[in-house]
């Protein structure tokens, strides 16, 4: 080849190569706003919920104001007087206040400690679900199980109230039984409150709960199933071996997060169950908090337990979510 033709050959590689470079940094220029077109798209999804977590989460912070002041309704916070941190020093100061916040805080750790306890509940009660062969009567089971999650409450002290109040359906029973002469109070005692909290609890939430470690089993490699039946495997070494290990990290998750929320209990059922005869005992820190601000009509120190619970419980948060990270190597925040 002649030294004319091997430099035609050259210049026509070399304007190819050109040719192909221009044409890619075409379709980048093309392709690049298309993708920030669907980036802020997507971004325009989110904002409706970071608008509702703003208004719900974060903007309710600046009521912590109140906790400064000697809050009086009547007088708006403009002419309440400004007290600093009174309500603060009140907490720690007042051996009576001590007293009350150290069996509040009881309550409220004794049935937390009580609901980590029979977390398991629900992923052992999934597992027995998904064993169960006739779909109509997993649907059955699932959906009954489920139901009370969606019951108010203030409907479950209803049916509380009508089956072991003291003229309730129970002692009836067992009073036209001849087992009782004087009516079992169940209600309006101050015995076994919490373990009593605990299983109203375990009644309404058990199905409910149930239904994301469902969600996890459906998930589960079939393949690690029928390997294990080839190899012989029975359905209670399935369930040892194969379901129980890969649900665990999804009931470790909940775990931590359970850990992280321990002084979370809740008001709703409290408030219903509470009377005279177990309120030393069912006040937990939620429902404290409400009896004092809405009930003693001191808003500024409820504010202030307040504050320092979400405050705790922020820090909770961020030990769990720490530990999570050393143990497990992934972080559930």
């Amino acid at each position: 080849m002649t030294t004319q033709a091997q430099s035609q050959v050259v210049f026509q590689e070399a304007a190819v190569h050109n040719l192909d470079k221009n044409a890619k940094k075409r379709r980048g220029r093309r392709l690049r706003p298309a993708g920030s077109k669907t980036s802020f798209k997507l971004f325009l999804c989110i904002v409706p919920f970071l608008v509702l977590a703003f208004l719900f989460s974060y903007l309710p912070l600046y009521g912590w104001i109140y906790s400064l002041y000697d809050y009086k309704p009547a007088l708006g916070l403009e002419g309440s007087e400004f007290v600093g941190l009174q309500w603060f020093q009140m907490l720690v100061s007042s051996p009576t206040q001590m007293a009350q916040i150290g069996q509040v805080l009881l309550n409220t750790l004794a049935i937390s400690f009580l609901g980590i306890a029979t977390s398991v509940l629900p992923l052992f009660f999934a597992i027995l679900l998904n064993e169960i062969k006739a779909p109509w009567f997993r649907n059955s089971v699932q959906t009954l199980t489920a139901l009370p999650n969606f019951i108010s409450w203030v409907l479950v002290y209803m049916i509380a109230f009508s089956l072991f109040s003291s003229s309730g359906l129970v002692n009836d029973v067992l009073n036209d039984a001849g087992l009782i002469t004087t009516p079992i109070k169940f209600l309006d005692s101050d015995q076994n409150v919490w373990l009593t909290m605990t299983l109203w609890s375990i009644w309404k939430g058990l199905g409910w709960g149930a239904i994301i470690y469902l969600a996890s089993i459906a998930g589960i490699d079939q393949s690690l199933y029928e390997s294990a039946r080839i190899d012989g495997a029975g359905r209670f070494q399935l369930m040892r071996h194969i379901t129980i290990p890969q649900l665990m990290p999804t009931y470790l998750v909940l775990l931590l997060l359970s850990i992280a929320n321990i002084l979370n209990n809740g008001m709703e059922q409290y408030y219903v169950f509470q009377n005279a005869f177990n309120k030393e005992y069912i006040q937990v820190l939620d429902l404290y908090v409400y009896n004092i601000g809405m009930t003693g009509n001191s808003l500024s120190l409820a504010t202030a337990i307040g504050m320092l619970k979400s405050l705790i419980s922020v820090a909770l948060l961020l030990s769990v979510n720490a530990i999570s990270k050393r143990v497990r190597g992934e972080s559930i925040v």
